[in-house]
């Protein structure tokens, strides 16, 4: 990939642009496989799956700059300005046709870029969700309700203009600090749910849900849960950070009757109840989700494991599932466990805490290619 912000130094945050796409994707294999070779011998590796090397990112935050009627969208430089990076290859061409219509937007309402040096201005941020199906989810970041009338009675006039927008919503970050955004969303719009289809099922987000940047990596990652949850055929699953459910829901997809997802986000909850409400589920098939912390152990009901066939899928955040949870999965009846990481030294300190599982296959999924992050899935299995 080439890329004019790179080579011109405005922009630097793609650390591996000038390295070439291959040698990306063996280099981040190797370090998986020898972050973890204590507890995953090289035999287990999968074929790692790779990305485009450009255009697949689903989503763009971008940090508002410049001033009001010449917004910058992009990034700050080290003096805090604005460094305007509209046409950032990395995302999906439908984005990237995108971002200059809502700079063209911004102006025209005259919001008033927050600046960093003085701490005056009100939009922080802006940013961007494109779902699969052409649809786009607009968030506004901004420091006060300040613009909130305005943005409320100009509603119709942004949705004229960016007729892909279906969500809008504006989040409100008061503090003076590197925060992407606040507590508190206010949606604009009727509607309040993106939908993105994946592998048949359509995943609903809302404003604060997570999902992964890159759909189609995204969609293969989920793939191999669930080809690993047919061959094992599981009575039950239980999916810890379950997120919008997007693994809970496809091993119902794949027929396990019995399934549970924890999540702290109550939003994320309901998206996920939402898309299980409408699977065709085989009589006696369960899919439900909780609103819970994965170590608080009382809500995670151990008779869901005592099958011969249980799995429990993590997809915890970089810090890993820690020596808690990963004591109670040792101690568990658990005969499996799917766990996907994004950081490979968190994963190999997880994996070390519960000797009783053998790792039998992994796989890289490069979700964010020129840079060096990395996401893992592998397989555990009981001795």
């Amino acid at each position: 990939m080439q890329c004019d912000y790179f080579d011109s130094r405005r922009c630097r945050s793609c650390t591996l642009m000038n390295v070439p796409y291959a040698v990306q994707l063996a280099d981040k294999q190797d370090r998986v496989a020898q972050a973890l070779a204590d507890v995953a011998p090289d035999g287990i590796w999968l074929e790692p799956f790779a990305s485009a090397e450009s255009a697949f990112r689903n989503k763009a935050k971008l940090v508002a700059g410049g001033r009001a009627g010449a917004v910058t969208l992009g990034i700050l430089d080290p003096e805090g300005q604005g460094v305007d990076l509209r046409a950032c290859g990395l995302h999906e061409p439908e984005l990237q046709a995108l971002i200059p219509r809502v700079a063209d937007v911004v102006d025209a309402l005259g919001l008033e870029p927050y600046d960093v040096p003085s701490r005056r201005g009100e939009l922080k941020h802006v940013l961007l969700t494109r779902s699969p199906a052409g649809a786009v989810m607009l968030r506004l970041v901004l420091r006060s309700r300040r613009h909130l009338a305005l943005l409320e009675s100009r509603l119709p006039l942004v949705l004229e203009q960016l007729p892909e927008v279906t969500v809008a919503s504006v989040n409100l970050q008061p503090e003076h600090k590197a925060v992407l955004e606040g507590d508190t969303e206010i949606v604009l719009t009727p509607r309040d749910v993106l939908t993105m289809p994946v592998n048949g099922l359509a995943l609903n987000l809302r404003p604060n849900s997570f999902f992964q940047t890159n759909t189609a990596v995204a969609a293969g990652l989920y793939r191999q849960a669930q080809d690993w949850m047919r061959e094992s055929t599981p009575d039950a699953v239980l999916d810890l950070y379950c997120g919008v459910g997007g693994f809970a829901l496809h091993a119902a997809q794949a027929g396990v009757r019995q399934v549970l997802g924890v999540e702290l986000s109550p939003d994320a909850v309901r998206s996920a109840e939402r898309t299980a409400g409408q699977l065709q589920l085989a009589p006696g098939a369960r899919v439900r989700f909780r609103v819970g912390d994965a170590t608080d152990f009382s809500t995670l009901e151990p008779d869901l494991l005592s099958g011969a066939a249980a799995t429990v899928v993590v997809n915890p955040p970089r810090r890993g599932i820690g020596p808690q949870l990963a004591g109670w999965l040792e101690g568990s009846d658990a005969q499996r466990v799917v766990y996907s990481s994004c950081n490979v030294t968190s994963l190999a300190r997880d994996l070390a805490a519960m000797p009783s599982f053998t790792t039998r296959q992994g796989r890289l999924f490069d979700m964010f290619p020129q840079t060096a992050h990395h996401e893992v899935i592998v397989l555990l299995e009981r001795r």
